[in-house]
C-alpha cells in the first residue's frame, strides 16, 4: 500500500493548494463550469497534484489519469484557447510540443550524461577537494549553485547529486536531496542563461542587469538552507575519504562529459540571440544535447539501461507540464511584491513557464523579484521543477511530498527569507514593457517596500 500523509498532514496539504490555486483561480479567463467560483479544470489540476502527493508510489499513474481527465474535459466541455473539440486540442498540443520534446530530451540526456560523469572517477577524486565536517556537504553545495549560473540547472543538480552519491557511499539524507535542487534553481535564478525563465526574459526584453538581482536573495536562501541542510548530511553520513586510494581519472569521459554542456550551453545563447525567431518553432537545445550524446558514442558508450527509468520520470513530469499548460489561466493577480512572492509557492506546483510568459506580458513585476520566484519556488516540492524530477529518478526515495516537506523545510523557509530580504534592500521597483519590448523602468516604490507597497502598487 502506498504511504499516506496523516490526517493533520492531508489537512494541510488541501488548505496550501487551496491558498495557492485561489489566486489564480479568480484571474482565470473563460466562461466554462464552475464549483464555488473556482473552474473545474482547476479542481481537476489539484486533485491530481493532491493524487501525487498522497500516492506517490503510483505517481506515473496517477498523472497520466489527471492528464487524460483534463483533455478530455476540455474537449468535450470547454475547448482550448486554440479552438474547439479535439481539433482545439490537436492545436494546442502543436503550440506545446517543442517545450514537450525539449523537456524530454534534457531529462533523458541529462541522466545519461550524469552516469558519464559519475563513471570518470571524478567524484571519487573530490572528496580530498572537499573541506571536513560540514563545510564539505555545504561546499558541494555551493558547487551545484555556482554552476547552475552557466548550465542547465538540470546538469547542475544531476552533477551535484551524482557527487553527492559517491562522497556520502550513495546514502544522501532526503533533506540535502532537496537542498541540491533548490541550490541548483537559486543558482540559475540571476543568470539569463542559467534557467529557462530567465532566458524567456532575456528574449523579451528584460535586460540581465535587472534579472542578476536575483542572485541577492539566492544567496541569502542558499546560506539559510545550506546551512541545516550540510548538518543533516553530516549527521546522517560525514565524507567518506580515501586519501590513500589510488582513483583513475577517466578523461574521454570527462571530456564527453564537457563536450555535451559545452554544446547546451552554445546552442541555448546562439539561438536565444541569433534565432529568436524560431526557438518556438523546434526543440534545439534537446536536439543538440542527444546530438552531442550520439557524437560521443564510438568514445564511451552510455549506459543505456538508465533509459527505462529515467523515460518514466520524464513522461511523469511532461504529464503535469501538459496538464498546467491547459489551465484556463489567461491573466494573473495585480502584479505586487505581495502577488510575486505567491507565483513563488504557486510555481512549486504549477509550471513556471506559462506563469512567467503571463507575467511578461501583464508588465508591472520587478523583474528580479519575479527572476527569484519562479526560479527558485519550485525547490520546495520534488517535482516542481525538472531539476527535481531529475534528481528523484536517481534517488527514488525522494519521491515523496511528506518527506521532501518534512526533511526540506529549509528551502521554504530560505525562500522566504531571501525574499523579504531582496525587499529591504533593493526596494519593489516594477518594470511595464513598451512596444519595442524593452523594460522600461516605472516610478519606484516608496523607499520602505515592506510598509508601502500594497497589491497592485506596480500597475499602470
Amino acid at each position: 500500500m502506498p504511504s499516506l500523509f496523516d490526517a493533520r498532514g492531508q489537512r494541510l496539504l488541501i488548505a496550501l493548494a487551496a491558498l495557492l490555486f485561489a489566486p489564480l483561480a479568480l484571474a482565470a479567463g473563460g466562461e466554462g463550469p464552475t464549483v464555488a467560483g473556482i473552474p473545474v479544470d482547476f479542481i481537476l489540476f489539484g486533485l491530481t497534484l493532491l493524487g501525487v502527493a498522497l500516492f506517490h508510489h503510483y505517481v506515473l499513474q496517477v498523472a497520466l489519469t489527471g492528464l487524460a481527465s483534463i483533455a478530455t474535459y476540455k474537449i468535450l466541455f470547454t475547448g482550448f484557447k486554440t479552438g474547439e473539440g479535439v481539433a482545439g486540442f490537436g492545436a494546442h498540443m502543436a503550440h506545446e510540443w517543442v517545450l514537450i520534446v525539449n523537456l524530454f530530451c534534457l531529462l533523458v540526456g541529462f541522466a545519461l550524461l550524469a552516469r558519464h560523469f559519475e563513471d570518470s572517477g571524478v567524484p571519487e577524486v573530490l572528496p580530498k577537494l572537499l573541506p571536513e565536517g560540514w563545510l564539505g556537504p555545504f561546499a558541494l553545495l555551493g558547487l551545484v549553485w555556482f554552476m547552475s549560473g552557466f548550465l542547465d540547472n538540470i546538469a547542475a543538480a544531476l552533477i551535484g547529486a551524482t557527487v553527492a552519491a559517491s562522497v556520502f557511499k550513495r546514502k544522501v539524507h532526503i533533506g540535502y536531496l532537496a537542498a541540491i535542487v533548490a541550490a541548483s534553481n537559486a543558482g540559475g535564478a540571476g543568470s539569463v542563461v542559467g534557467d529557462t525563465t530567465t532566458t524567456m526574459m532575456w528574449i523579451d526584453g528584460v535586460s540581465p542587469l535587472d534579472v542578476v538581482e536575483a542572485y541577492l536573495p539566492a544567496f541569502v536562501a542558499t546560506v539559510v538552507f545550506g546551512i541545516p541542510a550540510a548538518l543533516m548530511q553530516h549527521k546522517h553520513m560525514a565524507i567518506s575519504r580515501d586519501f590513500h586510494a589510488q582513483h583513475h581519472i577517466d578523461w574521454a569521459r570527462v571530456g564527453i562529459v564537457g563536450f555535451i554542456l559545452v554544446a547546451a550551453v552554445a546552442t541555448n545563447v546562439t539561438v536565444n540571440l541569433k534565432f529568436a525567431a524560431v526557438a518556438d518553432h523546434f526543440p534545439f537545445l534537446g536536439v543538440a544535447v542527444w546530438v552531442a550524446l550520439l557524437l560521443a558514442v564510438p568514445l564511451r558508450k552510455p549506459e543505456w539501461s538508465l533509459m527505462p527509468d529515467a523515460i518514466k520520470g520524464s513522461v511523469f513530469l511532461l504529464a503535469l507540464v501538459t496538464c498546467a499548460s491547459m489551465m484556463p489561466v489567461e491573466k494573473l493577480p495585480p502584479a505586487s511584491w505581495l502577488s510575486t512572492l505567491a507565483l513563488g509557492f504557486i510555481s512549486a506546483v504549477f509550471d513556471n513557464i506559462p506563469l512567467t510568459a503571463l507575467a511578461l506580458k501583464q508588465g508591472g513585476y520587478d523583474w528580479g523579484f519575479l527572476a527569484y520566484a519562479v526560479g527558485f519556488g519550485g525547490s520546495m516540492l520534488w517535482f516542481g521543477s525538472s531539476a527535481g524530477v531529475a534528481v528523484s529518478n536517481l534517488f527514488p526515495e525522494a519521491k515523496s511530498v511528506g518527506q521532501w516537506q518534512r526533511h526540506g523545510w529549509m528551502i521554504s523557509v530560505g525562500y522566504v527569507a531571501g525574499f523579504f530580504v531582496m525587499l529591504l534592500v533593493l526596494g519593489w521597483h516594477p518594470h511595464d514593457k513598451n512596444k519595442e519590448g524593452k523594460a522600461a523602468a516605472a516610478p519606484p516604490a516608496i523607499v520602505q517596500p515592506v510598509m508601502a507597497a500594497p497589491a497592485g502598487s506596480g500597475e499602470k
